[in-house]
């Protein structure tokens, strides 16, 4: 009897299936095929329609889009969960009888849901605004709908709330998560951001306005809209009106890939849109359009053009949003470099130091003498007959501008024969990127019978019905035996990609390039055949079977921060487990410190990103990961110095409600970064990280090994002792702040440092390395402290 209930299900199902869904609203049990382009749900007035959007070759998204005739490019102005493309064979969108809206990719792996549940009927419902709704039946309770889930569009009448934010497409025919958002900061003012590859910045109200004159604080409802006459209005007091104010049109407000906001209008469907309001006014002061080392330029005909300075090179040829990288290697010598002039070009932000009154002399003296200085700003105001000095550690946000009184004056080697103009490349401003393809392997056979079997089961009911249930078993018999393989296909939805093991065998050149080890594994070397150069971790053979393995892949892939190493992808096949990462310019902490490379600066900024990539791990991400081995050799260094968290995630994954955490059955980490809990059988939480990082920031501080032996004084009497107990001696003892600190500080960097700075650093970690982990503080109050030293200096 069960099998008769299963096949009868099934029947009626893909009765279902074979007529299309082109009303408005839909109830339990309907379903949307990838496969049937008529298969759409069209709101009552005509204007929008549902259903699955062509993102790439084979990949599609669900998505809500204006209706547009004769087959027009459509305008999509909603998509569940986009950086998550589904196949074009199998996927469905489906009703559930629990009344759980469900996208599944391929009939195998679901990728997104509204996690919802009705014990009375539902409906799904597209209103005339554009608003995908599903509610219930009796008494229409919304349970969940789309206008408080915005993508990159709001919609007339769609709030903007403190929970919801506008994300840029990747490009213009790239429709996943891009570099741009529009959202309310915790200051309950609406802002644009740039969220690149290292580098965030806000760019939308202009930065340098410390106050803000026109926009309010203090209300912290943090609510936008904009009405169907174009007035958009928000709760921190900004509001404006369409230029075709008035008019009743359609619209929408977008932010584009190129990171700015406008609002489309138009009259009737089918017509071409026209901006009738955008935020930023000159396109090159959007942060991140050109990349690093670049300069952006706009040609009010062919639009925005991106140059690298002289010297630098293109670094990226398939992602021109990495901007430029430099050919050369910039001396400490200040005699064995100069600087060249470019009139009317600026970079935004990220100097080193700021003087006023300055001369160009003194201008250039001070970035001579800093290595990390590599260029400089200089402008002299007629109005106030002074000069403003702007070193640069980095060289971000250029753009020339003819309006723009001042110069850069970029710092080259010597000698060097770098041609004096901008190396323009090819860049239409879309963050190119390849298209997206899905390549998968399915389980096809069975399927195709069954389809098959209940279609002639239409037809001769007495007959197939018998051979339809013993092809039912035998699918479900061979579905609960199919390899981990198969199982497997999810992960390649998630932006890495499934490496063959001949395939890393050939770009690490047989693993012959080591790079580093650890327990874990050995890391090697790797250029991949798009050229991109990475590091290959060859993990040691374990236990862990495949389908675990994948598992805690598939959530480490989705981890994202700038200061968390970037996954490229994974290799699993037989007892060969890799892991695939960016290739980190500078390597570890380790060997930098060794090197001696790392002035008070570099090291208080690796303190602080490290400190944010374990609050992100600890506190903002939905699965609590500990890390467990934090140690300078998992801490690597890009080629800006940008600290990378290495290492994280695997096997380390904790239910944040599981205090005991009895998932650690054996003691993790390296000795001397261990916390004491480990020794003493303690149960474990996110204050282990803590410890350790609390030990590697104050390997930083002093230049010495926890593991080294350090005379510690006891009356007249010395004996080796720990580093953590050198120090707090050398504090107890110290009749100033000035007088313990300067004892304790790295001899290479001596002299030469932010005192201020480097005692609240001190400070930190000594409480990080509190033998009680509940006196220990936890990574977003150590985030706090290092970027508002001077609110806990103690003087």
């Amino acid at each position: 009897m069960e099998f008769m209930a299963f096949s009868t299900v099934l029947f009626l199902l893909l009765t279902l299936s074979l007529f299309p869904c082109s009303s408005s609203s839909s109830t339990k049990g309907f379903s949307l095929s990838v496969e049937e382009t008529d298969h759409v749900i069209v709101s009552p007035n005509g204007m929008f329609s549902a259903g699955f959007h062509k993102v790439g070759e084979n990949a599609f998204c669900f998505a809500i889009w204006f209706s547009e005739p004769h087959g027009q490019n459509t305008t999509v102005v909603w998509m569940a969960n986009p950086d998550y493309p589904v196949n074009g064979k199998r996927s469905t969108l489906s009703l559930q009888g629990s009344g759980n809206l469900v996208l599944t990719d391929a009939n195998q792996f679901n990728v997104w849901a509204t996690n919802t549940s009705s014990p009375t009927s539902v409906k799904l419902v597209l209103n005339n605004d554009g608003n995908l709704v599903l509610h219930e039946v009796h008494g229409g309770a919304i349970l969940w709908q789309s206008f408080n889930y915005p993508t990159n569009t709001l919609l007339p009448g769609q709030t903007l709330t403190r929970d919801t934010a506008l994300v840029s497409s990747r490009s213009e025919s790239n429709l996943s998560s891009g570099f741009y958002k529009l959202f309310f900061d915790k200051d309950n003012v609406l802002h644009l951001l740039y969220d690149g590859f290292t580098i965030s910045s806000f760019y939308w109200p202009d930065p340098w306005k410390l106050v803000w004159a026109d926009r309010f604080t203090y209300n912290a409802s943090r609510l936008a809209v904009l009405d169907v006459l174009g007035n958009f209005s928000s709760t921190d007091n900004y509001h404006f009106m369409t230029s075709d104010y008035g008019a009743v049109l359609q619209r929408r407000l977008s932010i584009d890939y190129d990171g700015n906001i406008r609002v489309y209008s138009r009259k009737h469907m089918g017509e071409k849109w026209y901006v009738s309001w955008q935020a930023k006014q000159q396109p090159c002061k959007i942060h991140g359009t050109c990349g690093p080392n670049s300069i952006c330029s706009n040609d009010p005909y062919s639009g925005r053009k991106c140059s690298c300075l002289p010297g630098y090179k293109v670094k990226n040829e398939s992602d021109l949003s990495y901007g430029c990288e430099a050919e050369f290697r910039l001396s400490c010598n200040k005699n064995e470099s100069h600087f060249r002039y470019f009139n009317h070009v600026e970079f935004f932000g990220y100097d080193f130091h700021y003087t006023q009154n300055s001369s160009y002399k003194q201008c250039e003296d001070l970035c001579s003498q800093l290595c990390d200085c590599v260029g400089f700003q200089y402008s002299f105001k007629k109005e106030t007959g002074y000069a403003d000095c702007f070193p640069k550690t980095m060289l971000l946000n250029g753009y020339r501008s003819p309006a723009f009184e001042g110069a850069i004056y970029l710092k080259l080697p010597k000698g060097s024969s770098f041609s004096h103009h901008l190396e323009e490349y090819v860049r239409n401003c879309s963050h190119t990127v390849n298209p997206i393809f899905l390549e998968r392997g399915y389980v096809k056979g069975h399927e195709k019978m069954l389809v098959k079997v209940f279609l002639w089961f239409v037809c001769v009911i007495a007959v197939i019905e018998v051979v339809g249930i013993s092809i039912i078993w035998s699918y479900l018999t061979i579905s609960k035996k199919k390899s981990s393989i198969d199982q497997g296909y999810g992960l390649t939805t998630s932006g890495f990609r499934k490496f063959s093991y001949s395939e890393l065998k050939k770009a690490t050149n047989g693993f012959s390039q080591e790079i580093g080890r650890g327990g874990g594994g050995i890391v090697y070397k790797a250029i991949l055949s798009d050229h991109r150069v990475a590091a290959v971790k060859r993990l040691n053979e374990a236990n862990q079977g495949e389908s675990e393995f994948l598992a805690e892949v598939s959530i480490i892939g989705r981890l994202n921060h700038m200061n968390l190493i970037e996954m490229w992808g994974y290799c699993t096949e037989g007892k060969h487990r890799l892991l695939v990462y960016k290739y980190m310019e500078n390597g570890s902490l380790a060997e930098n410190l060794l090197s001696e490379t790392l002035d008070w600066k570099k090291r208080y900024d690796i303190a602080l990103g490290t400190a944010k990539g374990l609050a992100y791990l600890h506190e903002e991400c939905l699965e609590w990961i500990l890390h467990c081995d934090i140690k300078p050799q998992n801490i690597l260094l890009d080629f800006n110095f940008e600290p990378k968290i290495a290492d994280f995630g695997l096997s380390k994954l904790q239910n944040r409600n599981n205090i005991n955490n009895a998932n650690f059955s054996t003691i993790r980490g390296t000795r001397g970064y261990m916390a004491p809990e480990w020794i003493f059988n303690l149960p474990i939480t996110s204050k282990v990280d803590v410890y350790s990082y609390g030990i590697v920031v104050l390997e930083m501080i002093t230049g010495k090994s926890p593991s080294m032996n350090i005379d510690i004084a006891e009356g007249a009497e010395t004996h080796h002792g720990r580093l953590v107990t050198w120090v707090r001696e050398r504090k107890s003892k110290g009749s100033t702040m000035a007088s313990w600190v300067e004892e304790i500080i790295d001899p290479t960097i001596e002299g030469n440092y932010d005192l201020n700075k480097m005692e609240i650093l001190s400070r930190v970690a000594l409480d990080c390395v509190e033998e009680e982990k509940d006196v220990r503080p936890n990574m977003s109050q150590i985030v706090e402290m290092l970027q508002n030293p001077e609110k806990y200096c103690q003087h």
